[in-house]
């Protein structure tokens, strides 16, 4: 590869890189909705799932609603942030959401953790 070729290359990745981050830092676009929602629903599943836990672990509840609702939660919130991340084109600043998707993706991990357990332990208790 010589200068030239070398040169070119370089104003090509330039000029990608400036296409790629011309979103600005507040504007909504679509995959950045779509993450913040995902994030939203995917915080909302790991709380639950958390208040599930500690519930379950004071008392023995038989029909609580909290862990499925947490699992359910957890799970469309974290699929819906693995469809960002997969699906964007750029990093950070880029307008793809790709921030939120990673925060979904890990809080909707989080609450399927949390809401498992909690489903684990109250069946558990119902045995006993």
């Amino acid at each position: 590869m010589d200068h030239r070729e070398e040169a070119e290359d370089h104003v090509m990745l330039t000029t990608h890189l400036l296409a790629a981050s011309t979103v600005g830092a507040g504007t909504p676009t679509t995959d950045r909705v779509i993450a913040t929602v995902a994030a939203v629903v995917a915080l909302v599943g790991a709380i639950i799932g958390g208040v599930a836990l500690a519930r379950s672990t004071s008392r023995a509840r038989g029909g609580s609603r909290g862990p499925v609702f947490a699992l359910m939660a957890a799970t469309i919130g974290a699929v819906a942030g693995g469809f960002v991340v997969a699906t964007a084109d750029g990093g950070p600043g880029t307008g793809n959401g790709i921030v939120g998707g990673y925060a979904a993706l890990f809080l909707g991990l989080t609450g399927v953790v949390l809401g498992g357990s909690a489903l684990a332990r109250g069946r558990a208790g119902r045995r006993a």
